[in-house]
């Protein structure tokens, strides 16, 4: 997978300002209010940045947190995992490893099979149904 490198001002061109700010400068969204939350068509979720497949919709649960959650990546070769210290914890911040756009973050208190939680602003996501 290629990487794709833009300027801060040609991101904040492209993209609209909520997009920019949780994906390009780490930002969030306030729990629940996303419109993936509460979102359960069949489907893949894309970076709303560069179009990657990040998620599958067979693999989102709802974990009460107030983002979208899913028990695995669609394909982990597409997330880059960084450590983040901010806010005065210590997390795993969830990143696209096409374009470095911030997602979300993973944690270990999911379900079976993975145990894992990857805790994803819906706006760092562009949902496409599945082909029927």
């Amino acid at each position: 997978m290629s990487k794709i490198i833009k300027s801060d001002s040609e991101w904040q061109d492209e993209l609209p300002e909520e997009v920019f700010e949780v994906c390009r400068n780490c930002g969030t969204e306030p729990p629940f209010s996303g419109r993936y939350y509460n979102f359960w068509e069949a489907g893949a979720y894309h970076c709303a940045c560069c179009d990657a497949v990040l998620f599958s919709s067979e693999h989102k649960y709802d974990s009460g947190s107030g983002w979208p959650s899913f028990f695995q990546p669609h394909d982990q070769a597409r997330l880059r995992l960084l450590e983040d210290r901010s806010h005065g914890m210590v997390r795993t911040e969830v990143r696209c490893e096409a374009c470095d756009a911030h997602l979300g973050h993973v944690f270990d208190d999911g379900p079976p099979p993975t145990g894992q939680r990857y805790c994803i602003n819906s706006v760092s996501m562009v949902f496409k149904p599945a082909e029927t």
